[in-house]
């Protein structure tokens, strides 16, 4: 990505930063999937309690007393928006009932859970996430030949530690749909593999990933759409546009620096020999294109460039070894004047 397009998206607003990073890519391939039992989860997390309410942006006038009620319909439910926060052993994620996918999963990885080896994908199978009400839930049945991938934001690699860490990984409130070949099981699998080697060079990494719904320009009338496939039968799942990762590198001491990362890819087939630094964006983009905030917490002076600190790159793996070899040990570090990932 030019700095030119940097500069669009750090600079315009959201709609318009994010349809600048929208336009780069729009095809995608496809994948028949088979579908898969249903099996209950278990949770022994607890909840986080909401923030506060934001403060009304003008005073209410005390001497004023309305002849209405308009929030007397909550004697009848609250319509939401609701985003259910789902805390597994290896993830923390808010799930979004409109699009049937998670807003945000969040992991932390460090040097010893991914050298762990107690665990083994091959007893794990994709489960509905029951925990979520029936009918916004994402069903097993939606992907079946939809020609898309049941994505992980979490890679259930990053939770060898444990066999109940990484089943947990295989629900689908952890799952987009996602491009197969030339995304999930090339690139995508590269750029999950760079966020496990952060751990040869950082002693904690945490890292949240999520789905993007971009604009497009329309080619006709030049005006931005937002446009993505549904997939199920009645149509249940949105297809993401673009995925993102916002990654925190943390040195280790109590309020010491964290190296910020933040990348925002297509859901298309990349060719692997594109840069990921062509990826990378300011976390302010994301922010804007998702609603979300990642980093109002950490102040300037601890924020570091990850990409500044570590030479951003892939190393690319054929996807039959990297699967064969998801129980071994992460590859070397490669770490020169400028480290190297």
């Amino acid at each position: 990505m030019s700095k030119t397009t940097l500069a669009i998206i750090a600079g315009l607003s959201a709609a318009a930063g994010s349809a600048a990073t929208a336009a780069i890519y729009a095809s995608r391939s496809q994948r028949k999937e088979e579908p898969t039992p249903t099996v209950t989860p278990k949770s022994t997390s607890t909840i986080p309690s909401p923030p506060p309410p934001a403060p009304l942006p003008f005073p209410l006038r005390k001497d004023l007393l309305p002849p209405v009620n308009p929030t007397g319909v909550f004697q009848y439910g609250f319509p939401g928006p609701i985003n259910d926060l789902r805390p597994t052993l290896s993830t923390a994620s808010s799930f979004d009932r409109r699009t049937r996918n998670p807003a945000w999963v969040a992991e932390h990885i460090t040097r010893d859970s991914i050298n762990a080896n107690n665990a083994d994908r091959r007893h794990s199978i994709f489960v509905e996430d029951e925990t979520i009400p029936e009918k916004f839930r994402a069903r097993l049945h939606d992907y079946f030949r939809s020609g898309y991938d049941r994505g992980h934001q979490v890679p259930a690699a990053d939770a060898k530690w444990s066999q109940d860490a990484l089943n947990q990984t295989f629900l689908l409130t952890n799952m987009c749909p996602q491009v197969g070949d030339g995304f999930n099981r090339d690139y995508w699998a590269h750029f999950e593999d760079f966020c496990r080697r952060l751990t040869n060079h950082y002693p904690s990494v945490r890292i949240i990933t999520g789905p993007l719904y971009l604009p497009r320009r329309d080619p006709e009338d030049g005006k931005w759409r937002v446009s993505y496939e549904v997939i199920g039968n009645p149509p249940n799942i949105a297809v993401p546009t673009h995925f993102y990762k916002v990654i925190f590198a943390e040195d280790g001491t109590t309020g010491g620096d964290v190296s910020l990362g933040a990348f925002v890819l297509p859901n298309a087939r990349i060719d692997n020999e594109k840069p990921l630094q062509s990826f990378e964006v300011p976390i302010e983009a994301i922010e804007r294109a998702s609603g979300l905030e990642f980093a109002a917490k950490l102040p300037a002076p601890r924020r570091k460039k990850l990409c500044e600190e570590i030479t951003c790159s892939l190393l690319v793996r054929d996807y039959a070894d990297r699967h064969k070899n998801l129980m071994g040990a992460p590859p070397p570090n490669k770490i020169g004047a400028k480290s190297s990932l």
